[in-house]
């Protein structure tokens, strides 16, 4: 298993309601699960270079927050990737008219900000890629 667990959330609600659901209660009882709220988009800045193995990336829709799929996001995803690591960046589904929309632009942010081996992955209704 990980030796630890970072995840953001931006809005404090957000984990108010985590706090009260039975099934999300490990994310507060386990010390090697880290919740932070904050906007990852500042918050990732503090994390050091090749810190993580492993990222999923959950951002809400394009139109909400957009500097979640932006070019200097992704470098700094990138930047705390180890170069062996994966990337899962959920997007929805692909093949409706918003997946269509966004996700030739995701593959293509991502190959710009250095991912290697960048894949669509329907089936898990996102785009994975290698540091």
């Amino acid at each position: 298993g990980a030796l630890s667990v970072h995840t953001t959330e931006l809005d404090p609600a957000v984990v108010d309601l985590q706090r009260r659901n039975p099934w999300s209660q490990e994310l507060f009882r386990d010390d090697q699960i880290v919740c932070d709220t904050g906007d990852i988009a500042v918050e990732i800045e503090r994390f050091e270079e090749d810190q993580f193995d492993r990222i999923l990336h959950d951002p809400p829709v394009l139109e909400l927050a957009g500097d979640l799929y932006g070019g200097a996001f992704y470098t700094q995803l990138r930047r705390v990737l180890t170069r062996r690591g994966r990337l899962f960046h959920y997007i929805g589904n692909l093949d409706s008219p918003s997946g269509m929309r966004v996700t030739p632009g995701v593959i293509r942010r991502l190959e710009e900000a250095g991912f290697v081996d960048v894949k669509r992955r329907p089936e898990a209704f996102g785009v994975s890629a290698r540091g």
